[in-house]
């Protein structure tokens, strides 16, 4: 197969047009269609719609348009491992970092590691929902994330590092139960809340602990922008609930109320995922190690203190809620 018609004919797709992808392509239109008409008898199937507002992909041509995203990327990542043989990592990596997780504690330290460690590779940081990543991981278009949830996924490969417990988030003097430590699942009932949607994972668990006590939560907004959560939760219109590194790494927790939620304990599990039928590239694995050892340096850092006592305290009376086995 003439890997520049899958190439041709992905920029057709994208471009919506063959005269656009023309363009792009720098090449001549009547070429550009000899070449879409060549891999149309290639495959004996018509790939595209054409009308007068352009083109749009048949069936058939979704399919090709999918495993020909595949096939080049294999083909570029097979170029740049040649081109790098023998030399330091380099290249692009793609990550992907659930957002509300400790993906934003990671962020800022994987970046600069990247660059003190190997500044040849080029490092893509994209936060999104585990559902958008694992689907950017199977299909090709992202090295690695990590995500709440433990799969099973078909095509991703899920590995467990982290279970955390879920703290309630507040301002102090608000309408939080008072008391210090650790905060009853009824006593957080009458608080109101700022949560995401419910196609998130935190949420979907803080729904799942209060329906299981036989409870309702007070959900006062649903917010999936960090930087407005930050806002809300210091000027009091509501708390959210978060695991420990989320909060320590996108709010000023030292001027907040944290507390443990207990009665029982809500727990969500963090793994780091890659595709299971695509090898990592050089560059990419070593974006992986990368992971590894930050993530062993974070938990470190809790040991010595760097945790709320509240998440210390043994937990032979409570029982905890874990997550779902959901990848968002």
């Amino acid at each position: 197969m003439d890997t520049r018609r899958l190439y041709s004919f992905v920029k057709i797709v994208d471009a919506g047009s063959i005269t656009r992808a023309a363009d792009i392509l720098h090449i001549a239109q009547p070429a550009l269609s000899q070449q879409l008409s060549a891999l149309e008898a290639q495959f004996k199937q018509q790939l595209l719609i054409r009308s007068k507002r352009g083109v749009a992909p048949t069936e058939a041509g979704r399919a090709l348009y999918r495993h020909a995203q595949l096939i080049l990327r294999q083909i570029d990542l097979a170029h740049a491992a040649v081109d790098i043989s023998g030399r330091a990592p380099a290249g692009s990596v793609s990550v992907g970092l659930a957002p509300y997780s400790m993906g934003a504690a990671l962020a800022l330290p994987l970046l600069r590691s990247v660059r003190e460690r190997y500044p040849d590779i080029l490092l893509h940081i994209n936060e999104n929902f585990g559902g958008v990543i694992s689907e950017a991981i199977m299909t090709g278009r992202m090295d690695m994330a990590f995500i709440y949830g433990a799969g099973p996924l078909r095509g991703v490969q899920f590995e467990p590092l982290r279970t955390e417990d879920l703290f309630l988030i507040a301002a102090p003097g608000g309408s939080v139960p008072s008391g210090d430590g650790d905060v009853s699942l009824e006593e957080l009932a009458g608080v109101p809340l700022l949560l995401p949607s419910r196609i998130h994972t935190i949420r979907q668990v803080v729904d799942a602990a209060f329906q299981h006590a036989s409870l309702e939560p007070r959900v006062v907004g649903e917010i999936e922008s960090v930087l407005t959560l930050i806002s809300a939760v210091g000027a009091d219109v509501g708390a959210t609930v978060l695991p420990w590194s989320a909060a320590r790494a996108t709010l000023d927790v030292r001027n907040l109320v944290v507390r443990r939620i207990v009665n029982p304990a809500i727990t969500v599990k963090l793994s780091l995922c890659t595709s299971d039928h695509q090898p990592l590239s050089e560059p990419a694995h070593a974006v992986h190690d990368l992971f590894h050892e930050l993530i062993t340096e974070f938990d470190e850092d809790a040991a010595f203190g760097d945790a709320p006592m509240e998440s210390k305290k043994p937990m032979e009376s409570t029982k905890p809620l874990e997550s779902s086995e959901s990848s968002e």
